[in-house]
């Protein structure tokens, strides 16, 4: 029984990163590894979750960056929001994981702007009016 507890206790070594955008939000775990693999909400891989070129490039851009893509596992449980708005929430929490990971990795990620949260929210619906800000349409006859 201590073997299993000591044996969970290494695996469980991971570096964790919060990633939000709109109202998508993701929670990133990464494993120092030999291979790289990346798991979506514990049963997709990258290119089945995300279905364009775009998407997957904004989620794999930070490990790029910082020129070492083949030595993490990475988990990533994401909720809310859209697609692309997951996409870019995986990349905020992936950044902040690897900063976790590593101090030195804050440098150059900050200065690409991918620890900072996009505040860019929708704005509510006003009372009288149709969305946002369209009124209704007016008609001289």
């Amino acid at each position: 029984m201590a073997t299993v507890s000591a044996k969970r206790k290494t695996e469980e070594v991971y570096h964790e990163g919060v990633g939000g955008r709109k109202t998508a939000v993701a929670r990133v775990r990464i494993w120092p590894a030999k291979t790289n693999s990346t798991v979506i909400n514990s049963s997709f891989s990258v290119d089945e979750y995300f279905p364009t070129l775009n998407m997957r490039q904004a989620l794999r851009e930070p490990l790029e960056r910082i020129g070492d893509t083949n030595h993490f596992k990475v988990s990533i449980v994401v909720r809310g929001g859209g697609k692309s708005a997951q996409a870019e929430a995986a990349r905020h929490g992936l950044s902040r994981a690897l900063v976790s990971y590593d101090k030195e990795f804050r440098t150059l990620l900050k200065r690409l702007g991918f620890l900072k949260r996009d505040p860019r929210m929708r704005e509510r619906k006003k009372f009288g009016l149709k969305r946002a800000r369209r009124a209704r349409q007016w008609r001289k006859r």
